[in-house]
């Protein structure tokens, strides 16, 4: 329901934009409410997919849902709100109808993300059947508390603005931008600013998308091999930790290149050092999982072809590490066609 409403919000704010000329710290009034909408519909249905994953915990799983979608609905009410009465909504502490609104929006951003932390607790208690995917799942957890942190960072108080608020002037407390001042310009569609660092960002790509990284599965019929399943099984492993690493790598570094006054489009070199060295990483780490499983495969087609040779070679050793956990695991000695 959760999910749907923000669907339905969706269409609102879109239709605000295409009616509603207002514009607030340089973007059109009606764009935050449409971002948040669209992030909370991902969100939700993600958030309802892990739950149905909790076989241990199935009440708290239920009753943390029911905080998340509490705390959701709270913080959209405030945002829609807002620019309903034409204010911002996020660090507004000009009035004190605004600092409450700010507080609560606050403190309910606060229960979003421990609430996702008790998830992520209780799916590491989870067995769940498919190693690659739970690995997929906590992994994506994890890279998404982070990025969900990252907004920290948001809310503390410049300078310039501590000043302000000391000698009873101040009207905000935080700031997306770093280096500029909010409101200024910005990219297309996004908002972000184009001329100072925006924490905006790696804030966005840290949200949960890891997750997908482990719910493709390959598509096999009839029986095969189980040195072969335990490949491409591995395979599969593999891959799922080199693009959780480098999805991490990136939130990161764009969190850090923001902190320092950036743009996201004009960074400086040190930054595309580092940049060049996480796709680096990246292409050694997939060539790193393929060559291995290639070459394993092939020592098992040796082994099969030229026994009494292949036992004198290295590759035998490999073929006893996949041999030890299709035995460790009998259920996996079949290829079932799980993709329906």
């Amino acid at each position: 329901m959760f999910a749907a409403a923000n669907a339905v919000l969706i269409v609102v704010a879109v239709v605000g934009l295409l009616a509603d000329s207002r514009e607030l710290s340089g973007a059109p009034i009606w764009l935050k409410p449409l971002k948040f909408a669209v992030s909370f519909v991902l969100y939700g249905f993600a958030l309802a997919w892990m739950i149905s994953l909790m076989q241990r915990r199935p009440r708290w799983g239920y009753w943390l849902g029911v905080l998340v979608t509490v705390t959701g609905v709270i913080e959209m009410a405030i945002i829609v709100g807002q620019v309903i009465r034409g204010r911002q909504s996020h660090f507004n502490v000009e009035t004190p109808l605004d600092s409450t609104l700010w507080s609560v929006m606050a403190g309910s951003i606060v229960l979003l993300w421990l609430a996702t932390l008790a998830v992520a607790i209780l799916l590491l208690r989870e067995r769940i059947a498919d190693r690659v995917l739970a690995v997929g799942i906590r992994l994506g957890l994890g890279i998404a508390l982070i990025g969900m942190a990252l907004g920290i960072f948001m809310g503390v108080p410049t300078s310039e603005q501590q000043d302000a608020l000391a000698s009873g002037e101040g009207n905000r407390s935080g700031s997306h931008s770093v280096g500029v001042e909010d409101g200024g310009r910005g990219m297309p569609l996004t908002g972000w600013s184009s001329t100072g660092g925006d924490l905006r960002i790696g804030h966005f790509v840290g949200l949960p998308r890891s997750s997908g990284l482990a719910t493709s599965r390959p598509r096999t019929r009839g029986r095969c091999q189980p040195e072969l399943l335990a490949s491409r099984r591995r395979i599969r492993l593999g891959l799922v930790v080199v693009g959780a690493a480098t999805w991490l790598g990136l939130t990161l570094l764009l969190a850090w290149q923001a902190l320092r006054g950036q743009p996201l489009l004009a960074p400086d070199g040190l930054t595309l050092m580092v940049l060049a060295g996480l796709v680096l990483a990246a292409v050694i780490g997939v060539t790193v999982v393929l060559r291995v499983s290639r070459e394993t495969v092939r020592a098992w087609t040796i082994e099969k072809a030229h026994p009494a040779w292949a036992r004198s070679t290295r590759s035998t050793v490999r073929l006893m590490v996949f041999r030890y956990s299709t035995h460790a695991h009998p259920g996996n000695r079949r290829c079932v066609d799980s993709s329906g």
